[in-house]
C-alpha cells in the first residue's frame, strides 16, 4: 500500500520539466537518475547559452545550474533566467560556494543554493522545495510603487523663460484681438440685422442690393486688415516657439 507522502511526492513531480545546466556530464546524469524515477522529465545542457537557447523553444518548470562554466556564469545564467522569467524557479548547485556567491544569488531571486557532493535525498528534496515556493517576481521602485510617482518640479529657470515668452507673445495676439474683434462684432451685427429684414419682401430686395455694394466697399479693408494683422501673429508664434526650444535646451539650475 502507498504512503500518503510518496502519494503525494508523486502526484507533484508529475510532467515537471527539470532543465540541468552543468559542464560536466556526470551531474545531469546523477540528477536524471534520481529526478526521472519520481516522475520528472529531465533535460540537461553544457554551458548557460545551450540552456538560454532550451529555454527560448521550451517551457520549464525548474532549473539547476552550476556556477563554474565555460563562458557565462552560473550566477549570471540565474540573472538572465529571473529577468526573462521569474516565475522559474532556479537552484545553484556548486562545489565552490563562497558568502559573496550566495549573497549575488539571494539578489537574483534564487530559490535555493546546493552545495556538492549531492545525494538523492537532496536532489528530490530541492525538486519539491523549489516548485512549492511561490515565484519571487521582483518589480523595479518605479513599477512596484506607481502611486509614489511625482511629476518634477519646474526650475526657476524654466519659470523665468516660461514669462518672459509670455511677456514677449502677450502685445502682439493682444493687437490681433483687438484689430479683429470690431469687425468681427460688425460682421455679426449686419448677419443678424439682415435674416430679420429677409423676411419682407420689399426688404429682400434692397438688402441683396446693398450686400453686394458692401462686399465691394468692404473687401479692400477686410484685406488691408488681414495684411496688417498677420504680420503680428507670425512675429508672436515664432517668437512663442523660439523661446519654449530655449526652455527645452536649457539645463537645469
Amino acid at each position: 500500500m502507498l504512503t500518503e507522502p510518496f502519494f503525494r511526492r508523486n502526484i507533484m513531480s508529475a510532467l515537471h520539466k527539470v532543465l540541468v545546466v552543468d559542464d560536466d556530464p556526470v551531474v545531469g546524469k546523477s540528477f536524471d537518475r534520481v529526478l526521472s524515477q519520481k516522475g520528472y522529465v529531465v533535460i540537461t545542457a553544457q554551458n548557460a547559452q545551450e540552456a538560454l537557447a532550451q529555454l527560448q523553444g521550451e517551457e520549464y518548470d525548474l532549473v539547476y545550474t552550476d556556477i563554474k562554466m565555460p563562458g557565462m556564469d552560473g550566477l549570471e545564467l540565474a540573472e538572465q533566467i529571473q529577468a526573462k522569467r521569474p516565475w522559474i524557479p532556479v537552484v545553484i548547485v556548486t562545489g565552490y560556494g563562497t558568502s559573496a556567491n550566495e549573497a549575488r544569488a539571494k539578489a537574483a531571486g534564487v530559490s535555493a543554493f546546493m552545495h556538492k557532493p549531492l545525494s538523492p535525498e537532496m536532489i528530490e528534496g530541492s525538486a519539491l522545495n523549489a516548485l512549492q515556493k511561490p515565484a519571487q517576481i521582483i518589480l523595479p521602485q518605479e513599477e512596484a510603487n506607481p502611486v509614489e510617482k511625482t511629476q518634477p518640479e519646474p526650475t526657476k529657470k524654466e519659470n523665468r523663460l516660461k514669462n518672459l515668452a509670455l511677456f514677449i507673445v502677450a502685445p502682439f495676439v493682444a493687437l490681433a484681438y483687438a484689430m479683429s474683434l470690431p469687425f468681427v462684432g460688425i460682421a455679426m451685427l449686419a448677419w443678424f440685422g439682415g435674416k430679420a429684414l429677409r423676411k419682407i419682401p420689399v426688404a429682400r430686395k434692397l438688402l441683396d442690393a446693398v450686400k453686394n455694394v458692401t462686399l465691394f466697399i468692404a473687401a479692400p479693408f477686410i484685406g488691408l486688415a488681414y495684411v496688417i494683422a498677420m504680420p503680428f501673429v507670425g512675429i508672436g508664434m515664432l517668437a512663442w516657439f523660439g523661446v519654449r526650444a530655449l526652455m527645452k535646451k536649457a539645463p537645469a539650475a
